[in-house]
C-alpha cells in the first residue's frame, strides 16, 4: 500500500491542485526521504521551480519542471501526500519530512510514518521523458493499455505462481497484494496457480480483470483499510475497500457462490482466493 489505483487517484488531485504553481520554498527535515541526493542539491532542484504536469507510471509519481528535469515521489508503505490549503494555520502532520511551500501560499506535505518512501529530482530521462532510474518497471496497465495478447506475453516472461508474477514490478508496474488477490477473483483463477498453466481463454479473462479491477478502484478513490495508512491529498479515505470480494475476507462467505474464502501464503504473500469460483 499504495498501490496503482490509489497512487492514480493522488496523480489526478495534484494535477488539480498545484499543476502550474511555482515553488517559493523547500523544506526538508527527514534525510532518509532524500536519500538519492543531499538535501541542499534536492532544494536547488526545486526552488523557484513551477510543476508542469503530474504524472505516474507505476506506483512512482513524475512531477515534470519547468527545466526539464523530474520529480519522482514513491510512496511505498506509508507515504501520504497533503496538500495544505493557503492560509491553514494547522500544524503539519506528524513524521512529515519534505514541506513544498507554492506561489499561492499553499504546501504540499510529505508525510511517512515508516520513511520507507522517498523524493528525488533527476534529469537523466530516456528518450520517452521517462527517468532513467525507473527503466526497468514494466507494463503499466492504465498508462501503456493491456490485451490478451500482451498478458499471454508475460505469462510467458516467467515460471512462477501467478500471484508472484502480477506483483513482480518488473513484469506490471503497479499492481500489489490487494489487487493482485482482486484481479485473480474477477479472472476466476487462483492466485496459487502456475503462469504456464493458464490457458489463452484464461489469458483473456485475466487481461479484462486487470483493467476492470483497477479501473473501478481509481473510480472510488482506492481502498483504504484499518489502518488507514492511505489517504488522498485532502485527508480523506478512499472506498473500494466496500467491494474487496476476497483480499483481507479468509473466514468469511464468498459473496458470490457462499464458500469460505481462503489465505496461503504465496511468493511470500497472503494469497486470499474463493476455492469454489476459482480454479
Amino acid at each position: 500500500m499504495p498501490e496503482l489505483p490509489e497512487v492514480e487517484t493522488v496523480r489526478s488531485d495534484l494535477e488539480r491542485l498545484v499543476a502550474g504553481r511555482r515553488v517559493t520554498r523547500v523544506s526538508v527535515t527527514g534525510r532518509r526521504t532524500i536519500r538519492r541526493q543531499s538535501p541542499d542539491e534536492f532544494r536547488a532542484a526545486l526552488s523557484g521551480r513551477r510543476l508542469v504536469t503530474v504524472g505516474r507510471r507505476g506506483k512512482y509519481l513524475l512531477v515534470k519542471l519547468d527545466d526539464g528535469a523530474v520529480l519522482v515521489i514513491h510512496l511505498r508503505m506509508s507515504g501520504q501526500l497533503l496538500v495544505v490549503a493557503p492560509g491553514s494555520r494547522a500544524e503539519a502532520a506528524p513524521h512529515t519530512h519534505v514541506v513544498l511551500g507554492l506561489d499561492d501560499d499553499s504546501e504540499l506535505h510529505f508525510v511517512d510514518p515508516r520513511t520507507f518512501g522517498e523524493l528525488f529530482v533527476t534529469s537523466e530521462l530516456a528518450a520517452d521523458g521517462r527517468p532513467v532510474a525507473l527503466g526497468a518497471l514494466g507494463v503499466d496497465p492504465l498508462v501503456d493499455g493491456l490485451d490478451a495478447e500482451l498478458v499471454q506475453r508475460l505469462l510467458g516472461s516467467r515460471r512462477t505462481t501467478l500471484k508472484a508474477l502480477l506483483l513482480d514490478q518488473h513484469v506490471l508496474a503497479g499492481v500489489g497484494n490487494i489487487y493482485a488477490d482482486e484481479i485473480c477473483f474477477r479472472a476466476g483463477i487462483r492466485p496459487t496457480r502456475r503462469t504456464e498453466t493458464v490457458t489463452g481463454e484464461e489469458a483473456a479473462r485475466l487481461s479484462g480483470a486487470i483493467l476492470a479491477v483497477l479501473e473501478e478502484a481509481v473510480a472510488l478513490r482506492g481502498s483504504t483499510l484499518r489502518d488507514a495508512r492511505y489517504r488522498d491529498v485532502s485527508g480523506a479515505h478512499g472506498s473500494f475497500q466496500h467491494r474487496h470480494a476476497v483480499y483481507g475476507r479468509q473466514g468469511a462467505p464468498c459473496a458470490s457462490c457462499g464458500a469460505t474464502v481462503l489465505r496461503e501464503r504465496v511468493a511470500g504473500r497472503s494469497a486470499h482466493f474463493c476455492p469454489s469460483c476459482q480454479s
